[in-house]
């Protein structure tokens, strides 16, 4: 990847999935990484988690600690103003999508 506009572009689209998946159901970091990467984002912990919690100081993520083996893990769910900033996204990327004239996604 190349270029300005696509960086800003990447890093929108990675924020999407992060609000998609926590929406869906909580997240965490490692299993983000795993998915994001499923997805062609190559993206190192030192990338990720300034993005999350940036996110969740934007107020777009909550955030809840469980003990899991022994270790605490970080999950992740989706606020309601994150749903709204994920909803209204969607809107304006179809729009995007139906007038550069994108057929297929």
């Amino acid at each position: 990847m190349v270029g300005y506009v696509n960086k800003k572009i990447f890093k929108g689209f990675i924020c999407l999935h992060i609000l998609h998946h926590a929406d869906d159901s909580p997240v965490y970091g490692s299993w983000l990484l795993e998915e994001l990467s499923q997805h062609g984002y190559k993206l190192s912990p030192g990338t990720l988690y300034p993005m999350l919690h940036d996110m969740e100081a934007a107020g777009l993520l909550g955030r809840y600690n469980e003990n899991v083996n022994g270790k605490i893990r970080k999950y992740y769910v989706t606020t309601k103003k994150g749903k709204k900033e994920l909803n209204e996204a969607k809107k304006y990327l179809g729009e995007l999508v139906n007038e550069i004239g994108i057929k297929e996604i």
